[in-house]
């Protein structure tokens, strides 16, 4: 079964939580933002979030009205957690739009395990789509128009075959997440992945990263990710 990597936000008061929370979801490859100060975490929103780990209990605000506000901008899994085990607060914070409840003291196998079975079902039901109905990604110098099928790097067109245009659509659709060899084979050649299939795929990526990239060997758009594919950023 496929793991699902994405951004994560953590929105908690103490700082020691949200430490020991971003080194264990780091080490899963997991990449993680932290704000102790709840007036400050809708700003974080700029960027893609898909994760968010939320404390009910704060200053000012309580997480139950974060997570309403939070609703209002993204449909990102919210997973509360918190000391509060009653099940009237449960039913409080998932009334509210969360999506699941942890309680205090959890193991960190659990809160993985959690944070892995929310995000992958976010990527099949929800994330695959959310992206689909832009027609037009700016990522520094990279502009592409998808209603156009064209590719921009400094303000020139770049001329792509349909694969390598394919492969960059589906990054690109894909901002969170790292693809496997085996995913960008099936989806853009619409094939069964075969041993061979790796290469064919590398070499497009090899090409792809020729015209789109100042320093194809320094790649800052497609990165490889070593023993689990490739990401855009």
């Amino acid at each position: 079964m496929t793991d699902y990597t994405g951004n994560i936000l953590i929105i908690d008061d103490n700082p020691e939580i949200c430490e020991i929370l971003g080194v264990l979801l780091r080490k899963e490859g997991f990449r993680v933002q932290e704000v102790q100060d709840c007036s400050k975490a809708l700003a974080f929103f700029s960027n893609p979030i898909d994760l968010i780990i939320l404390d009910v209990m704060m200053p000012k605000h309580s997480g139950f009205e974060i997570c309403e506000k939070i609703r209002e901008i993204t449909t990102a899994p919210i997973l509360f957690l918190t000391a509060k085990a009653a099940d009237k607060d449960k039913e409080m914070g998932f009334s509210c739009g969360g999506d699941d409840y942890l309680v205090k003291p959890f193991s960190s196998s659990e809160l993985i395990a959690r944070v892995k079975a929310l995000l992958r079902r976010y990527f099949i039901y929800q994330g695959g789509k959310k992206h689909t109905s832009t027609e037009s990604i700016h990522i520094r110098d990279l502009c592409v128009d998808f209603s156009k099928k064209t590719v921009w790097i400094l303000g020139k067109e770049i001329n792509l075959t349909d694969k390598e245009y394919k492969i960059l659509k589906l990054l690109l659709q894909n901002p969170s997440r790292i693809l496997s060899s085996e995913e960008i084979y099936e989806s853009v050649w619409n094939e069964a992945f075969l041993p061979s299939s790796s290469n064919t795929v590398m070499v497009h990526v090899k090409n792809l990263r020729r015209k789109i990239e100042l320093d194809y060997q320094n790649p800052k758009y497609i990165r490889t990710v070593w023993g689990k594919g490739y990401e855009i950023g």
